[in-house]
């Protein structure tokens, strides 16, 4: 029988790639569920652009069902359930793009076990490397949306991470010592062209900073 599944999705490079991965595996992919924390650096959520994973549902033809948080501590998870409640009578399983937060992963699993859920974590103790070589092989279009660690500039806000840039990358994170998947909070990610996408997706934005090593974008608009 096929898994019918539902993916955590912030529409960034890791909820992505799991959600192409569980389709590689034939899972069938029904609803997208995305929380939209009012805190900027929630605990649990990744804060998406809510016009961009719009778009990206559209581009992918599947169900995205929006909850809401006050990004506090631990009441998120209650936030969380209450959206997983939502579709858990229709799906077999949650999909989820952690790599290696035990924070964010303990706690997911542990709602699902609860709500009688499978858990799949297609990304879990993937190697940095080996997550972005996967990306570029799927020729997946992967922007930085916000940078927070000493040795990022703004200049890599919006800019497709291809194969040169990786290699800047890398060399920044072996100065910077930060890890290359971002799993310690240094970056955050949007996909604007994966290969479920019937063309990618374009952007404008502005560039706003608070202080010396923390940028982002903002007013982003989606372009048809």
């Amino acid at each position: 029988m096929v898994k019918k599944c539902a993916v955590l999705f912030s529409g960034g490079k890791d909820s992505c790639l799991a959600l192409h991965i569980a389709l590689e595996k034939g899972y069938d992919i029904k609803y997208l569920l995305s929380i939209v924390p009012k805190n900027f650096d929630s605990f649990m959520f990744h804060k998406p652009y809510l016009n961009l994973v719009e778009k990206q549902a559209e581009m992918l033809d599947i169900d995205l069902i929006i909850g809401g948080s006050e990004g506090v501590e631990e009441k998120e998870l209650k936030d969380l359930m209450g959206l997983i409640e939502k579709v858990k009578d229709n799906v077999d399983m949650i999909v989820v793009g952690g790599i290696a937060s035990n924070y964010q992963g303990e706690r997911i699993k542990k709602i699902c076990s609860e709500l009688g859920l499978e858990f799949y974590a297609p990304l879990w103790d993937l190697k940095g490397d080996d997550v972005w070589k996967k990306l570029l092989k799927e020729n997946f279009k992967v922007i930085l949306t916000k940078v927070s660690c000493d040795g990022f500039g703004k200049e890599w806000l919006g800019e497709i991470i291809d194969n040169e840039k990786l290699k800047d990358l890398k060399k920044l994170s072996e100065k910077h010592k930060f890890r290359i998947d971002f799993e310690g909070g240094e970056a955050e990610s949007a996909v604007l062209g994966m290969p479920e996408f019937e063309k990618d997706i374009k952007i404008k934005f502005n560039v706003k900073s608070d202080g010396e090593h923390r940028h982002f974008i903002s007013d982003l608009e989606v372009v048809d």
